[in-house]
């Protein structure tokens, strides 16, 4: 399966996100390499988040990306 690269920017609410396909790889090490020289290319006041997702399908690639998750719980040790 491959390994797509997305730049996602905020939308007018937390469910809309703009959803950019960059590229894709056939092995993680590329699509991290690639990833991490595009967030080192980022400015400090822009809102863009670089993603990579290992999917089936682009189809795939962007559901998962789409969906809602749980905030993680804070342990006491934690905050």
């Amino acid at each position: 399966m491959p390994y797509f690269v997305y730049k996602i920017l905020p939308g007018p609410t937390n469910l809309l996100s703009t959803l950019e396909k960059l590229d894709q790889f056939d092995s993680f090490k590329e699509a991290k390499t690639f990833a991490r020289k595009l967030r080192a290319g980022l400015s400090p006041d822009d809102n863009a988040q670089i993603k990579v997702m290992f999917a089936a399908s682009e189809l795939e690639a962007e559901e998962q990306l789409m969906e809602k998750r749980e905030a993680p719980i804070l342990r006491e040790w934690e905050k």
